[in-house]
């Protein structure tokens, strides 16, 4: 594959992952949840047992701008329930596939309480279908 039609296929691929993250966003506060832009990530690198920082901007040189939002996972999550609020992380992934990195900052995530939940979004089977997963329920 020539360079040209890799950085065009990249381009529709980030677009198709914007419309459905925006669409899984939707669908949340259509359920009553509160959704907002999760800006902070698992840095193992400060200690070995990882800290929560800030995630670091991505530049891009062709439109030369910073990208916001690259934190894990991509969204935090509010719900009022019973007198207190759940937070939980959203993760949103076309395939629902999460790497070795992600998956140890998932575990990180829920060990030191930051999240009472760590939902992977997916698409589903039908189309326009979206899927939940719960991470502790499916690796825990």
């Amino acid at each position: 594959m020539s360079t040209k039609k890799k950085s065009t296929q990249g381009r529709k691929n980030r677009a198709a992952g914007r419309r459905f993250e925006a669409k899984v966003r939707a669908n949340l506060e259509n359920k009553g949840w509160i959704v907002s832009k999760w800006m902070n990530t698992v840095d193992y690198k400060k200690k070995k047992s990882g800290k929560l920082v800030p995630a670091k901007r991505k530049y891009n040189p062709f439109f030369k701008a910073l990208s916001i939002g690259t934190g894990f996972p991509d969204f935090v999550c509010f719900k009022r329930s019973r007198g207190n609020y759940e937070v939980i992380g959203l993760e949103v992934k076309k395939n629902g596939y999460l790497d070795k990195k992600e998956k140890g900052m998932c575990y990180w995530l829920l060990k030191n309480r930051i999240f009472s939940r760590i939902l992977i979004a997916k698409k589903g089977k039908k189309r326009g279908e979206i899927e939940y997963i719960d991470f502790k329920k499916k690796y825990m």
